[in-house]
């Protein structure tokens, strides 16, 4: 398995910066000769063994370029065999600009592309550029390797989601790694603003709600290197979510979910600390936002293993399998369960008085995702509660999510008023 490196971007920092411009040339260049993809797509880069790649540009013969950050150089490819590259090595922004010209011409493109940076401060046009940048060949290569075992993780993260879901690629704007999961409704405009960013591009990328995550080297108002996790629109709650690890939290200036990238490196399991964080932020923005997670989500991916189907459980969730929903009731606290292929579903409660329990935690282990699991879990408190003559507080994220989908179980909820009490 890939290691996690030491990344102190404090001592690579101009080097950083100079990869970032390089890349927004290419991704300039990929951008201005391929079709429009939803939220930027087309743009994009995607991590390899050898480095970044762009995918077939289709242009001239069909080019591809690859930063290959194991041997240092930028390397174009077309549909007709032919093959250029030059060298990354100290030099001006400028003068790679020269060279990424040259390259492209002599594969048969056409090097055409807007020619100024963005998402950076004080931009520079890239043919008049000409401060001398450094290269640091052993800072690129921990970089790549990073980005090789942040893949690993993102992609496994993607398999557990049968909703519209982004590959898993690099922005060039901001030279972030990142994946995004939507929950299939249409977002408000978005305000836009971005510095050095069309604010059509801006409104565009976040007109569907999304849950995103991903990886920067550091910079964007960071002096580390972390991973990053927000919503668009951010529900009410969001920020003040439990989210895991112990080492995230919300970082009030970039108004995101953080967890520095030593934290996940120097875990006893740097790939499950990872995975965590990407699962508790999701889960924060899809259960306050009201996604319809037995709908989008699936059990996490494996080699040879195709996922169970569930076309035949699109029907009732109380008569959805063959699996009785429990109870076990007790005094001051009780819960719900249900097992389904050795697998326990529960759903815990408390009771506050004579007339009123409070649904504080539903758990459904991802192996049940997608089955309308935590539907029945809930739907079974609702109709218990109806027969005891009791009123339901639905405190957490799911199980209100799952009432405020049914406007039939309204009759036996009791709202939280802001001050702390019922109504």
């Amino acid at each position: 398995m890939t290691k996690w490196p030491d990344l102190d971007y404090l001592s690579w920092r101009e080097t950083c910066s100079a990869l970032h411009l390089y890349l927004q040339i290419a991704g300039k260049y990929r951008l201005a000769h391929t079709p429009w993809l939803n939220h930027s797509w087309n743009a994009t880069f995607y991590v390899t063994p050898r480095g970044l790649a762009s995918s077939p540009i289709p242009d001239g013969p069909g080019i591809e370029i690859l930063f290959d950050l194991r041997d240092h150089r930028v390397v174009g490819t077309c549909g007709n065999g032919q093959r250029a590259s030059f060298d990354l090595e100290p030099m001006t922004v400028a003068a790679f600009h020269a060279r990424f010209v040259s390259l492209i011409t002599e594969l048969g493109g056409t090097p055409t592309f807007h020619g100024s940076p963005n998402e950076v401060p004080y931009p520079v046009a890239f043919a008049e550029d000409e401060r001398d940048r450094p290269y640091d060949r052993e800072a690129v290569q921990r970089y790549h390797q990073a980005l090789v075992a942040v893949d690993r993780v993102f992609n496994r993260f993607r398999t557990s989601f049968l909703g519209k879901s982004s590959p898993v690629h690099l922005f060039w704007g901001a030279l972030d790694l990142a994946v995004t999961r939507f929950s299939g409704r249409r977002a408000p405009l978005h305000p836009a603003g971005i510095p050095a960013l069309p604010d059509d591009v801006a409104q565009e990328a976040y007109d569907r709600e999304v849950s995103s995550a991903g990886f920067w080297p550091g910079g964007n108002g960071i002096d580390y290197p972390a991973f990053y996790a927000y919503a668009y629109p951010a529900p009410a709650g969001y920020r003040a979510a439990a989210v895991q690890p112990d080492a995230a939290f919300w970082h009030e200036g970039l108004s995101e979910f953080m967890l520095p990238y030593d934290a996940v490196r120097t875990a006893a399991d740097p790939d499950e600390a990872l995975m965590a964080f990407l699962v508790s932020t999701y889960e924060a923005a899809a259960d306050l936002g009201g996604w319809d997670r037995d709908l989008l989500e699936c059990a996490q991916g494996a080699p040879r293993q195709i996922r169970r189907p569930d076309a035949g459980t699109v029907m009732p969730a109380a008569s959805s399998g063959d699996e009785t929903v429990e109870r076990e009731d007790g005094a001051s606290k009780g819960r719900y369960r249900l097992v389904a292929d050795g697998v326990e579903a529960e759903m815990t409660y408390s009771r506050a008085g004579e007339g009123l329990i409070i649904i504080d935690h539903t758990e459904v282990p991802a192996a049940l995702r997608g089955r309308k699991i935590g539907e029945r879990l809930v739907r079974q408190a609702i109709e218990d509660a109806r027969r005891e003559g009791i009123a339901i507080m639905p405190l957490c994220p799911f199980a209100k999510a799952q009432i405020g989908r049914h406007p039939e179980w309204q009759d036996v909820v009791r709202q939280r008023q802001e001050g702390g009490g019922a109504s």
